[in-house]
């Protein structure tokens, strides 16, 4: 058996992924061209996704029982508070403010197209597919962000770096919950490394393009910006109930009362302190008030 083999099995993490080895070397191309082009906001954001979900990596094959349960409570409330409360504070504003009607349809239409794409994404789980389904709906996900997030910063350069990071906060934890999906079920989990660098791989050249600078359309693509990452943040609440993600990955049942009230106040205390960050560093850093 050679060494690669050996150190899979004994760690876990098994043998690279050539996907994902292609997605970080385009990433670096694309790289080259938010240098060129000054883009240094939007490739701060794409370099942090991607450090984010890469190193939640080996954390998330190592993590077991109820100490993996509690990591991804934290994990998960921390970023659905921070990107609940950036959405709220910097996106939902400047829709309104550009064209009140259309910033709010604008919401509502990313509130239903993430729901609807989240939900018709699970399909792929049950279908016998020639590539694996976990990797596909996280890099889909993290393509359409990435988009999303290039467009808001190619249209108004002046957002501030605050919202792209806190956006992006839930690669960690994401990738985390992956990684021991594929482990569990004998796969690499290196082939994460494509969503890792897909918000980059999208974002930097739907930057470069940017949009028409019209109110109604810009106001139209941050109200959908804003009610995709509404409901990302709540789709990424941690439920701490019986077949939920965190009690399987504690392993967890019915009888485990005790277990499940605490990863709840956990659940409670990290979202807050989630949205508190975002606040405290908007004080702070963009002069607040």
């Amino acid at each position: 058996m050679g060494t690669t083999e050996t150190f899979g099995s004994r760690s876990g993490l098994g043998r690279p992924s050539w996907v994902g080895v292609l997605a970080v070397a385009l990433l670096v191309g694309v790289s080259a061209l938010a240098v060129t082009a000054d883009l240094w906001k939007v490739l701060v954001v794409a370099w942090v996704a991607f450090a984010a979900m890469a190193l939640a990596i080996p954390l998330g094959v190592a993590s077991e029982g109820s100490v993996g349960a509690r990591r991804l409570v934290w994990g998960y409330g921390l970023a659905s508070g921070a990107m609940l409360t950036s959405a709220a504070a910097f996106l939902v504003p400047q829709a309104i403010g550009l064209h009140p009607k259309l910033g709010g349809f604008g919401i509502a239409a990313g509130v239903v197209v993430g729901f609807g794409g989240h939900t018709l994404g699970h399909r792929l789980s049950h279908l016998d597919l020639p590539f694996d389904s976990t990797a596909a709906q996280l890099s889909a996900h993290a393509l359409s962000a990435g988009l999303i997030i290039g467009l808001i910063y190619g249209s108004m350069p002046g957002v501030g770096l605050l919202l792209g990071l806190a956006i992006v906060s839930h690669k960690g934890p994401a990738g985390y919950a992956a990684a021991r999906r594929l482990v569990r079920s004998g796969r690499s989990p290196w082939v994460i490394l494509l969503p890792a660098a897909g918000v980059g791989i999208a974002a930097i050249p739907s930057a470069y393009v940017g949009l028409p600078s019209v109110d109604a359309v810009n106001a139209a693509v941050f109200g959908f910006a804003a009610g995709i990452f509404l409901h990302v943040a709540l789709d990424f609440l941690p439920r701490c109930e019986v077949g939920s993600e965190v009690s399987e990955v504690a392993g967890i049942t019915e009888h485990d009362h005790a277990l499940l009230d605490q990863l709840r106040t956990h659940a409670v205390v990290s979202t807050t302190v989630g949205a508190l960050v975002v606040f405290v560093a908007w004080t702070l850093l963009e002069g607040g008030f």
